[in-house]
Order: structure tokens, then C-alpha cells, then sequence
């Protein structure tokens, strides 16, 4: 699937010969148009194709659009660079990821000037994104804005999940003043994080159903259970008593816990279909990924890893639902069995910038366990158990990176090669070892039972 995912990509990539607007090259699902959600979806695979599709071109795209007010809209065509008109979401919002995306390419590809470059452009979204927040300190914006187009909603106004990545915005904001040693821009938006933070679990937690809950216009509970509410674990808002309350009912088969992670309902809603039916109950690949991104902040690396597998095996099992025909993989898959799920929202085929998420980004950094931090030289290799597994040939910057675990006669070894110095730590979970060795230029192995 990761082989494939690079296939599938390189016969869409559109390189600049093709459009000089795109200095780098793009790819699109929507013909001549282009979607920031789907672009910053992308981002998170592309950073490890080493700049062979480089996603800064489609991200650039998006900053050289924004207006004099700060806004930059959701969807644009690329022809005449004009907004497109969305008739449920007139002001063209979408999901407030550029700072998560620009500190992740920080750390995927080095580049602290970029950082510092494109601050502006983030802090003149970040004001305009504020018009849409109201005297309770929380975001109301149309459901199109959430991505999630067809969840039933029940008449909420404020979104749990999309006040919870305006506070991952908030926070990523901080973490880049950090990086930067901007002390004033850390400041401020830690500020504006921790107030969110505060807002979102004062007024949207619900102690009785241990989970939070969007809000009506009155600013009462809609009592109407659904995926978006592991977004705040995304963005590190439960504390750990609310948190392990969450991941019950991620485990739990009568709610979330179904074979393929995560239908966007609980098994027990009223709007829960075998079918999937778009947003309204079935498995998103994206919502997947941010989900297990979030049970990491909250040291559930095992399960996160378990619930990768079980996805990507979904994913496969569509793709190959029998030796004697050809799938596919789609936008949307069921809740329970294999297959593409229903949906009147319409069902992509090949939809990359969510597949990608699967099949390449997790893959690399959840399935196989590496977190590779070229600014601080770093790479972190965590484990459940030794098993025969790794990675060869993964291209950062002008770094390739190999790490391969198998056994021998002698045990269990490590073998290392890499164009330059780094930090290497291994974790084995279930052994509870952790060691840190510093890593030269060049081949290298480790036996295990000597570390």
C-alpha cells in the first residue's frame, strides 16, 4: 500500500510545465479547482517524498490568495485564481490547519527560515478566523466549514470539533513562536490556547456521558454523540481522567470500537447505518488519522498502533476484496465489514490526500514507530515488541535513512545506515527499555541484548 500510494500519486502529479503557477508541481481531485483541506491533508504524506512532490508549491498557492483582511478561502479555480462559490459556506472556511502543518514541515524537512516566512501570513488568518467567535469565547461557523459534510447535527451552533482545531491552531502557533524564540508570539497565542482550552471544557464536556458535545445556540448540550469529539485529544484539551473516559468508548464495540476505526457515530445512535452513508456513520480515513494522532498525546501508543493496522488492513481488504478481482480504495469505507460505504455526499475513489494519511504517514511513523526530527538530528524508533520490520531507504532532505530490525543467530539486531550524524532512541513498550546512542555516518548494528 505505501509502494502504491507513490504510484497512484505520480500519475496525477502535474509538474510546472504543466501549470507555472505551481512552481513545484500539485495535484488535484477536483479537476480545476483546488481545495485547502484537501492540500494541507496532503502535506502530511508529501514531507517524506523529499521534495520529489514537494508540498510547498500548493501550500504557497493558498498564502499568495489570501486578502488584505487575513482570509483565505477553502476552494479556489485554478484558472482564473478566483474564490469558489459554496453555497452552505459563503465565507469559504475550512479547518484551521496551517500552523500544524507548517511546524510539521519544520521538523520533516528543516527549514527554519520558511518558519519565520510565512508567520505573517498565519497571524493575518488567525485575526481573520477570530470574526467567527462569539461573546462565549467559542467559534460558530456553517457545518460545511468542518469538513464533515453530512454528520447530523441536531441544531448545534459550536462545533466540539472545530473549536478544537482552532485550539490546535492556537497551540501550534505557540509551539512555532518557540521555535523561533519569538517570545511574544508564543506568548499570545499560549494565551488564546489555553482560554479555548478552558472555554471547550467548561461548557462542552459532559461529566454524566464522559464526552464532550457540540453546543445549540442557547449554549446547552446537544446530547448527539459523534467522532468529532476526539478532536480535543488532538489538540490535548482532556485531561487524563476525561481522557481515559474517551478511550473506553473507543474500545467499547457498542460505541466506537467496531472493527474498521472509527465510524463517525457510535454503533447506538439513531444515525448509525451498516451502510456508512458519507460523514453521517462511516470511516473517514482523515478523522482516523487525527484520532490516533490524539491517543498518542495521551500515551496510548499501542492502541493507536493497533488501531492503524486494523484500518489499513480495511483499506486492503477493499482494494482486494478477492483473489480473482480488483478494488479500490475510496473516500469513505463501512463501519463493520469491507467495502466502500454508501454516501450522498459522493465517494472518491483513490482519494489520496486521505489515503495518504493511512498508507504512507502512519505507516511510517505509527505502524513501523519512527519520529524523525531533522532539526534536532533526531530519530525515535518506538516498539510494542521486537519484531522483523523497518524501513530502507527513506529519503529526508539529502539524508537516506535505513532501520531494520531482525533476529539472528546472535538475537535480535538493529542495522543502521544513514548519510549523516543523528540521535537514535529505541523504546520497546512492552519491555519497558529505552536507550538513546549517537549514530554515525555510515553502515552500522546494534545487537539488542547488549545495549
Amino acid at each position: 500500500m505505501y509502494d502504491r500510494t507513490w504510484v497512484w500519486l505520480d500519475e496525477v502529479w502535474k509538474t510546472r510545465e504543466e501549470n507555472a503557477k505551481f512552481e513545484e508541481g500539485f495535484f488535484t481531485h477536483d479537476g480545476e479547482k483546488i481545495s485547502l483541506f484537501d492540500t494541507l491533508l496532503s502535506s502530511l504524506f508529501l514531507v517524506y517524498s523529499n521534495q520529489t512532490y514537494s508540498p510547498y508549491s500548493m501550500v504557497d498557492y493558498f498564502y499568495s490568495r489570501q486578502e488584505a483582511d487575513g482570509a483565505i478561502r477553502s476552494c479556489y479555480n485554478i484558472a482564473d485564481d478566483s474564490a469558489v462559490d459554496i453555497p452552505d459556506n459563503q465565507e469559504g472556511l475550512s479547518l484551521p490547519l496551517f500552523p500544524y502543518v507548517e511546524y510539521l514541515f519544520y521538523h520533516k524537512i528543516g527549514n527554519k527560515k520558511r518558519l519565520k516566512d510565512i508567520v505573517p501570513y498565519l497571524e493575518k488568518y488567525f485575526t481573520w478566523m477570530k470574526r467567527f467567535q462569539d461573546e462565549n469565547g467559542l467559534f460558530a461557523v456553517p457545518p460545511a466549514a468542518s469538513e464533515m459534510r453530512n454528520l447530523e447535527r441536531e441544531g448545534a451552533k459550536y462545533f466540539v470539533d472545530y473549536n478544537a482545531f482552532m485550539a490546535l491552531s492556537a497551540l501550534y502557533m505557540s509551539n512555532i513562536g518557540d521555535v523561533l524564540n519569538d517570545k511574544e508570539l508564543a506568548f499570545k497565542y499560549k494565551r488564546i490556547y489555553f482560554s479555548l482550552k478552558t472555554r471547550i471544557n467548561s461548557l462542552m464536556w459532559d461529566s454524566e456521558d464522559g464526552i464532550y458535545y457540540d453546543l445549540d445556540e442557547s449554549g446547552q448540550r446537544v446530547k448527539n454523540m459523534h467522532i468529532g469529539a476526539y478532536m480535543t485529544m488532538l489538540a490535548e484539551i482532556p485531561n487524563v481522567e476525561y481522557a481515559t473516559k474517551m478511550i473506553t468508548k473507543l474500545r467499547d464495540e457498542n460505541v466506537f470500537g467496531l472493527d474498521n476505526p472509527f465510524p463517525t457515530v457510535p454503533r447506538t445512535s439513531r444515525y448509525f447505518t451498516e451502510e456508512g452513508e458519507g460523514y453521517r456513520s462511516s470511516v473517514a480515513s482523515w478523522i482516523t488519522f487525527f484520532i490516533i494522532k490524539g491517543l498518542i498525546n495521551y500515551d496510548s501508543y499501542i492502541f493507536a498502533r493497533e488501531c492503524a493496522l486494523r484500518h489499513m488492513y480495511y483499506i486492503l481488504d477493499t482494494l482486494h476484496p478477492d483473489q480473482e478481482e480488483l478494488g479500490d480504495t475510496f473516500e469513505f469505507y463501512r463501519p463493520s465489514s469491507e467495502g466502500e460505504a454508501k454516501s450522498p455526499v459522493g465517494n472518491r475513489k483513490r482519494f489520496l490526500p486521505s489515503l495518504g494519511l493511512i498508507t504512507i504517514t502512519l505507516m511510517i511513523e505509527n505502524i513501523i514507530g519512527l519520529n524523525i526530527s531533522l532539526p534536532k538530528k533526531t530519530v525515535d524508533w518506538t516498539l510494542p515488541v521486537l519484531e522483523e520490520m523497518g524501513i530502507e531507504k527513506l529519503s529526508l532532505k539529502k539524508n537516506n535513512i535505513t532501520i531494520l530490525a531482525n533476529k539472528n543467530i546472535r538475537g535480535w539486531e538493529i542495522r543502521l545506515e544513514s548519510e549523516k550524524l543523528y540521535y537514535f532512541t529505541i523504546e520497546i513498550l512492552e519491555e519497558n527499555k529505552k536507550k538513546t546512542l549517537p549514530i554515525p555516518s555510515g553502515k552500522c548494528s546494534m545487537l539488542i541484548d547488549k545495549l
